[in-house]
């Protein structure tokens, strides 16, 4: 099983960077990771809310594949605790998703196709935060997920 961490934005910056990184090749111990990350559009300052969620979201359908399964993080999904977290995704590895892509949208959230292709909306916490800082709290929680799937002492330590 694949795990895409995808984001609509600009490249990792350079405060988060080293962390995300560090927990991405973690991951990869356990699963392939890999980030993705979507440019906006290049028009984007001069389009208003719906129109770039709109033009965002032509971006993301063109790269989700049908078997794909994809998780929207979105402040009103559904909540998880680290322990339920690594059982949803031993779950989808058990049934041989052979891509599990968590999408992180752009500055106002996705549009509505991309919400309805969404096979999970979660929810890292109900606070807002900077995409920067949810890219880095992603990579680490699937990181703290993996480990406890292997009882190994990150999770506690």
């Amino acid at each position: 099983m694949k795990i895409q961490l995808w984001s609509v934005g600009k490249t990792h910056d350079a405060y988060v960077e080293d962390g995300i990184e560090d927990f991405s090749k973690r991951i990869n111990k356990y699963f392939t990771a890999e980030w993705n990350i979507i440019s906006p559009p290049k028009n984007a300052a001069s389009l208003s809310e719906k129109e770039l969620k709109k033009a965002e979201g032509i971006l993301l359908s063109a790269q989700i594949l049908k078997e794909d399964y994809l998780i929207l993080l979105d402040e009103r999904g559904r909540s998880f605790s680290s322990p339920d977290l690594a059982q949803f995704i031993q779950q989808r590895a058990n049934e041989s998703n052979k891509r599990i892509i968590f999408l992180i949208g752009g500055a106002f959230g996705v549009d509505e196709n991309i919400s309805k292709r969404a096979d999970f909306v979660w929810s890292l916490s109900k606070l807002v935060f900077p995409h920067m800082l949810v890219r880095l709290i992603l990579a680490e929680q699937i990181y703290r997920a993996c480990s406890i799937l292997r009882n190994e002492k990150y999770h506690h330590s």
